[in-house]
């Protein structure tokens, strides 16, 4: 009984002392009054800050006025209100409140900015270049945040010449009273042009110094640039070998007997080998398990080596690709691959072995131009029209490749603004028991608006076509044609659903392909989104795509982001069902659909 009297005891006390809490909300330490600007209101309100404790006494409040009043004196003077006057007063009321009685006065101006070189003074067109940008016109108003703005661009474009210790010296700031004017001087100690030599690796790991010194966007000599550090440190990170780069220019005490300054490269490697899993799953498509072990910096030029091995109903592979980032030039990389593979659809079977490489040349993270070569010895079997007997080839399969994507979007991932364009072509070579050349050409555009300033909804629209040159129906194999339906192209329909059939029902595929989609998204909350979506599609047997016989799907799906994009899932039905069609198809997969 004790224990009950005291536990309600105790929950009595919380409870007054949560009340107690919620009566002294947090309010403003003290009143700002005076004919103000809803801005410099705001900004005063700001600066003062707000607090939960009450006010005890009327010492207690006179203090709070003070250091209100100090504030508000800081944001008047920061906004070029130097002729202000700020009275920290208290009520006659009890409790008594605190209050800041506010008059700003005329705003001050800026007037005959000035750039003083302290000996010894940079080149004469470095000196044009750092006045080009003080940014600073007479009569606009004198706002301490826009005169340290206007030294920082000094100093950055003295720097950006090659004056690497270039600092600020003691600017004279003259208020004038009389005229109400901020007249500046900046005083800017540019020190001696430096050039840079080569790299000193303090910490190269399994990397080769010698490949690392070939990286560099310089060549000895050059005057510093602190874009091309920075460039070197970028070009690093993008090999994604690295748990941490940090590239940085030397001291003075590092010079060389000619001047030179070495940079300073400290790399931090990551795990030499990762696992990792996968998965997938669509109604149409299976199941599907992937499987990656990958080996980073073996031959100690950034490369990564991988082996893969992948099963699902549709697509099952086994093999290895090598991957080296800035190949022969800064950007460019190569890549090969080789490996076994296994096709089962409902249009064809293929069972072959293939090596690729391709060099890729990019243009920022996403934008790229790739050429490549890839050569494949497979067995197919597909359907002949006329006869629905079974038709197996042996097929060696030599292509090259030509691709570009110029990617103008905000993210990878889950893009909210932008757009993309990418194609393809694809010469083609073929030969078995005939031999014959054709192109293969395909290309897509999207493009995201967003309704407003943060994309929380935003209208996606995609674009894609494709063609075949050079070749017919029975002549191209089923392998190589184009097909539509499924999560990457018309959701509500199975793979490759989309297009002429046997008369046994079987996909055959075109040599032509039309697709478009729209997409509404919509966020709700911090993590989660819905969207509605139309897709188009059709397959044809003319090389030129007509868009005829469209089949539509339409649908939901709901989003969840990771921070890094959104895991998706998406639920769809056919509007232009055909015999053996599902009544609807579930996607489940990572980032947006396009």
């Amino acid at each position: 009984m004790g224990r009950l009297v005291f536990a309600v005891a105790a929950s009595a006390a919380l409870c007054a002392q949560g009340a107690a809490g919620s009566a002294h909300a947090a309010a403003p330490k003290a009143a700002v009054e005076g004919e103000l600007s809803n801005s410099l209101r705001t900004a005063i309100t700001n600066a003062v800050g707000e607090t939960d404790k009450p006010i005890e006494n009327r010492f207690e409040a006179r203090r709070r006025a003070r250091e209100a009043a100090e504030d508000a004196i800081a944001v008047l003077r920061s906004e070029g209100y130097y002729a202000n006057a700020v009275e920290a007063q208290v009520t006659e009321t009890e409790p008594a409140s605190p209050v800041v009685k506010v008059t700003p006065g005329a705003r001050f101006t800026i007037q005959d900015p000035e750039v003083e070189w302290i000996a010894p003074a940079p080149a004469p067109g470095v000196q044009i270049a750092g006045e080009a940008v003080v940014g600073l016109a007479n009569g606009q108003a004198g706002r301490a945040a826009d005169v340290l703005g206007a030294e920082g661009r000094i100093v950055a474009a003295v720097q950006k010449r090659g004056y690497a210790d270039v600092t600020s010296g003691e600017r004279q700031v003259i208020v004038d009273h009389a005229d109400h004017s901020v007249r500046p001087t900046f005083r800017i100690v540019s020190g001696d042009l430096v050039r840079l030599g080569g790299l000193e690796v303090v910490r190269p790991g399994r990397t080769n110094p010698a490949w690392l010194r070939r990286l560099a966007p310089w060549k000895a000599g050059d005057p510093y640039d602190p874009d091309d550090v920075g460039e070197l440190e970028r070009r690093l990170l993008d090999t994604g070998v690295y748990d941490s780069v940090t590239v940085a220019l030397a001291g003075k005490e590092k010079a060389s007997a000619d001047g030179l300054r070495p940079v300073i490269v400290n790399l931090a490697d990551r795990k030499r080998r990762t696992i990792e899993l996968g998965a997938s799953y669509s109604t149409s498509e299976g199941v599907g398990t992937d499987a990656r072990w990958t080996r980073y910096n073996v031959l100690g030029r950034a490369d990564t080596l991988s082996y893969y091995g992948r099963a699902s109903t549709v697509d099952s592979r086994l093999g290895a690709d090598l991957t080296l980032p800035h190949w022969r030039r800064a950007q460019q990389t190569l890549k090969g691959q080789a490996g076994l593979y296994r096709v089962r659809t409902d249009a064809y079977d293929e069972t072959g072995v293939g090596v690729r490489a391709d060099v890729e040349r990019r243009f920022g993270k996403t934008s790229y131009v790739t050429l490549g070569a890839s050569l494949d010895y497979s067995q197919t079997q597909e359907l002949q029209a006329v006869t629905l007997s079974s038709l197996g080839r042996k097929l060696v399969t030599a292509s090259a490749l030509g691709a570009m994507a110029l990617d103008r979007s905000d993210d990878p991932l889950d893009p909210k603004r932008g757009w993309r364009v990418e194609a393809r072509l694809e010469p083609t070579l073929i030969a078995g028991a005939d031999t014959l050349p054709y192109l293969k050409a395909q290309s897509q555009g999207t493009i995201y608006f967003p309704f407003d300033e943060k994309g929380r909804t935003v209208v996606a629209g995609r674009l894609k076509a494709g063609s075949i040159v050079g070749g017919l129906i029975p002549e191209v194999p089923a392998s190589r044609r184009f097909y539509s339906g499924g999560g990457g192209s018309v959701r509500g329909y199975a793979y490759q659903a989309i297009g002429p059939r046997l008369a046994d029902n079987t996909p055959q595929g075109g040599l032509s392909l039309f697709e478009g989609s729209v997409e509404l998204r919509q966020k709700i909350g911090k993590r989660w989104g819905v969207v509605a979506f139309v897709d188009i599609g059709s397959v044809g047997s003319d090389q030129i795509p007509s868009g005829k016989d469209l089949s539509v799907g339409a649908g939901l799906g709901v989003r969840y982001d990771l921070g890094f994009g959104p895991i998706r899932a998406d639920i769809a039905i056919p509007l232009e069902k055909r015999q053996g069609d599902a009544p609807f198809q579930v996607y489940l997969s990572i980032g947006q659909s396009f």
